[in-house]
């Protein structure tokens, strides 16, 4: 791994309920990539985000941001890290420039218009400088959310749910805009319940369930080694029964016996597919259509939480 921008050692959380929101987790996130965190409600996304945030305190465990401890350091780790939060917090009544200035202030940063300008051209918001935030629409606070996590320049983003809730044209937006700040070279950890999210921008994904942080792997790596591959073969005739001469493929019958269905490991030395093709051809089983499909992420995703809940 390239250098880590974020590192996280034996992060826990238990409140004084005996709730164990967070189980010691270890994190390295390298500076400039896009780092997906998925997992159920409550599976303890928002905690860890808070705990490195300086929002809540840690029960164990060490967190550094760009060199500074977020305890002992406070301070400058602070000034590392931007936070988007999922609810929209802010003050109703104030201009967007303002609103925005006032959060580079609050980080010891000195005013700076031109940097409060390009922030808010950068998020199509110059239009709407002088706009007070309530007379904008849910996706334009949004904006106006973001611009306030990047005034102070952090070199750290959190993304908690950035797309909640808006229009799937907004969202392909926020994208964009994701991808420009990890080229300007921003490091950006996001959460999301839309894993084609995860699926078309990150380059690493975690998964966490109950508390627990399953897994951490380049996504690329992560479905070729989970993601099964399906063949379906359409047949010319259909099926009352499966010929016991197909028990060793395991395949399964389906849509009233007009399909076959067969899935295999794309990776593995013998996938299984051209015996198997024989073999109907053998039986004299025709098939007038055949395609494969992969496993998308959202399935994978589903089967590792599943498994941990058995």
């Amino acid at each position: 791994m390239l250098e880590p921008v974020l590192s996280i050692r034996g992060l826990s959380k238990t409140y004084a309920s005996g709730l164990q929101a967070l189980k010691p987790l270890d994190l390295d996130i390298a500076r400039g990539e896009i780092f997906a965190l998925l997992g159920p409600n409550g599976a303890g996304k928002t905690t860890m985000i808070s705990i490195v945030c300086g929002l809540v305190t840690p029960t164990s465990g060490t967190v550094t941001a760009d060199g500074h401890d977020i305890i002992r350091d406070y301070r400058g780790a602070r000034r590392k890290i931007g936070l988007v939060p999922q609810e929209l917090h802010t003050d109703q009544f104030e201009a967007v420039r303002d609103t925005v200035a006032f959060s580079r202030g609050l980080f010891g940063c000195p005013p700076d218009p031109g940097r409060v300008e390009q922030v808010l051209r950068d998020l199509s918001l110059w239009d709407k400088r002088d706009t007070r935030i309530r007379e904008l629409s849910g996706g334009m606070k949004r904006r106006v959310m973001i611009a306030k996590a990047l005034a102070h320049d952090p070199q750290i983003l959190f993304l908690d749910e950035p797309t909640a809730g808006v229009d799937v044209e907004l969202r392909r937006d926020m994208w964009q805009l994701v991808r420009r700040l990890r080229e300007g070279g921003v490091t950006i950890i996001l959460t999301t319940h839309y894993i084609e999210e995860a699926e078309e921008m990150a380059d690493r994904v975690g998964v966490i369930s109950r508390g627990e942080l399953i897994l951490a792997e380049e996504k690329t790596s992560l479905m070729r080694k989970l993601g099964k591959k399906a063949l379906t073969l359409q047949l010319a005739e259909p099926l009352a029964v499966l010929p016991a001469e197909l028990a060793e493929w395991k395949v399964e019958l389906n849509d009233g016996g007009h399909a076959l269905h067969y899935e295999f490991d794309a990776k593995a030395d013998r996938t299984g597919v051209p015996s198997l093709l024989a073999k109907l051809r053998d039986l004299g089983i025709g098939f007038t259509d055949l395609n494969t499909h992969q496993s998308s992420l959202e399935e994978i995703f589903v089967s590792l939480v599943s498994e941990r809940k058995d």
